[in-house]
C-alpha cells in the first residue's frame, strides 16, 4: 500500500506565514485570524453599527443624471467602480464588495470580483482573455470535473492543450491567454510547485483554484499567481447553504472582470455576500480544526487493510481522497453521520464518488489518466469529533477494520 504523506504542524500552522518571495501583492498589516473578523468592516463603527448590513436595493435614487453619465462612462471605459452612491444592482452592490474587500485582503491581492458561483467566475476569466484575441489556455489535470468540461468543450470558444506541469512551458503560443492548474487538486489532492509554474508561464498569467486550500493554507499570489480562483461555495461560506465564485487579482483584470460581469449579469446576490462575509470571519478556526480532524482520518486510513491508497496534501487541509479494495459504491450507501452528497468544505463531513459525480462529465481516459480512479472517494472532513466519524467511516467500509 502506498503511504500517507500528511504534514500537521504544516496544516494548522501555514495560517501564521503570510511572507512571500514571489511577485508583488498587497501585505496585510495585521495577522490573517485578525483580517478574517475585520477586514471590509472598517467603517462599521463610523456607521453606528456593529454587523455589516444587508443592501438589498435593485437600484439607486439620482437627482444629477450628468454626473450619472459621466460614471457610467468612465466604468464602460476603465471598469472601474463608479465613486459616491451605488448606480444600479449589476454594476455592485454595497454588500458584496464588503466580502470583495475581505477577500482580497486574505488573499494578498489588490482587488477581488465576486459572481454568482464558481463556474460564473471561471467563465468571466475566459472571456475577458478571448476578447483579446488570447483563446488558448494551457491546463493541468485533474481539475474540477466542470472546470475541465468548460475548457475541453470549448462552450466559451477556447482552445485547450493539457500537459504536465513540466510541459507547461513549451505549451505557450502566442495566442495563449491563461494557464490554469488546481493545487491541491479536485479531487486527487496532487500538489503542484506554484512558484515553478509561475515561472514556466512567463508573461501569460497563471490562475490557481484555491478552493481546497484557502488563503488560510497557502496564498497563490505569493508564488506567482495573477489569478487565485474560489468556488465560495465551499470554504469561504462554510455552511452549506451558499453559492458563490470569486477571483482575487490586480486591479487591472479586476476591471476587466467587472465589466463581463456586468455584461453579461453574473452577480453575487447581496443575502450570499453577507452570508460569504459571515463565513470569512470563521474561515481561520473552520479550517485549522477541520484539517485536523482530517490528518487524525487520513493516519487511521492509511493504516487500514480495507483501504488501498491515501491522498493527504503536505499543506494539510480538510480533503481527503483514499481509494478501496472494495466496493467504493457501498461505502457511499453505508455511512450513516458523513453526508453522502456533491460539494464540500461545509461544517458537516461530506463524501463523495468522483468517477460517478463531480468528475463523470470528464471522459473515462482522460479522468484515469488524471488519477481519478473508478475506486477513489473524496471526503470532505467538517467539524464532528474526529472518533465520530471514524465509527461511521469504519461500518461504511464493512468487515474488521484497523487503526
Amino acid at each position: 500500500m502506498d503511504s500517507v504523506v500528511y504534514d500537521t504542524q504544516g496544516a494548522l500552522g501555514a495560517q501564521d506565514d503570510l511572507s512571500g518571495n514571489g511577485r508583488a501583492v498587497a501585505a496585510p498589516a495585521r495577522a490573517l485570524a485578525t483580517e478574517a473578523v475585520h477586514a471590509g468592516r472598517e467603517d462599521l463603527a463610523a456607521l453606528g453599527l456593529h454587523a455589516a448590513p444587508i443592501d438589498l436595493s435593485t437600484t439607486y435614487p439620482s437627482y444629477d443624471s450628468r454626473g450619472e453619465a459621466a460614471r457610467i462612462d468612465a466604468f464602460a471605459a476603465e471598469g472601474a467602480e463608479p465613486e459616491g452612491p451605488p448606480v444600479y444592482a449589476r454594476l455592485g452592490n454595497p454588500t458584496v464588495a464588503r466580502f470583495e474587500t475581505a477577500l482580497a485582503r486574505l488573499e494578498g491581492t489588490e482587488s477581488a470580483v465576486a459572481f454568482a458561483s464558481g463556474m460564473a467566475a471561471l467563465s468571466a476569466v475566459l472571456l475577458v482573455r478571448n476578447a483579446m484575441g488570447l483563446r488558448h489556455v494551457v491546463a493541468v489535470r485533474p481539475l474540477y470535473g466542470c472546470s475541465d468540461h468548460l475548457l475541453t468543450a470549448g462552450l466559451l470558444g477556447s482552445e485547450v492543450t493539457w500537459v504536465d506541469p513540466a510541459g507547461i512551458a513549451d505549451a505557450l503560443r502566442p495566442d495563449t491567454g491563461l494557464v490554469m492548474v488546481e493545487s491541491p487538486a479536485n479531487p486527487t489532492l496532487a500538489e503542484l510547485d506554484l512558484r515553478a509554474v509561475a515561472h514556466a508561464c512567463g508573461s501569460v498569467p497563471l490562475l490557481a483554484d484555491n478552493t481546497f486550500a484557502t488563503p488560510v493554507l497557502q496564498r497563490p499570489a505569493e508564488s506567482g499567481a495573477r489569478l487565485v480562483l474560489h468556488s465560495a461555495t465551499k470554504y469561504l461560506g462554510g455552511h452549506g447553504d451558499v453559492m458563490a465564485g470569486v477571483v482575487a487579482c490586480d486591479e487591472d483584470f479586476a476591471r476587466k472582470l467587472r465589466q463581463v460581469r456586468f455584461a453579461t449579469g453574473g452577480v453575487l446576490h447581496p443575502l450570499a455576500g453577507y452570508l460569504l462575509l459571515r463565513g470569512l470571519s470563521t474561515l481561520p478556526v473552520r479550517v485549522r480544526a477541520a484539517s485536523a480532524n482530517a490528518a487524525e482520518l487520513a493516519r487511521r486510513l492509511a493504516a487500514d487493510p480495507r483501504v488501498s491508497r491515501v491522498h493527504y496534501p503536505r499543506i494539510g487541509g480538510a480533503m481527503i481522497a483514499f481509494e478501496v479494495h472494495g466496493d467504493p459504491h457501498e461505502v457511499i450507501a453505508g455511512v450513516r453521520l458523513v453526508t453522502p452528497a456533491v460539494s464540500l468544505g461545509s461544517v458537516d463531513s461530506l463524501i463523495q464518488h468522483p468517477a460517478s459525480i463531480s468528475h463523470r462529465i470528464v471522459p473515462t481516459e482522460d479522468r484515469h489518466g488524471a488519477g481519478v480512479s473508478d475506486k477513489l472517494l473524496r471526503l470532505s472532513v467538517g467539524l464532528e469529533d474526529v472518533d465520530d466519524l471514524w465509527t461511521d467511516l469504519d461500518a461504511a467500509l464493512g468487515g474488521p477494520g484497523g487503526r
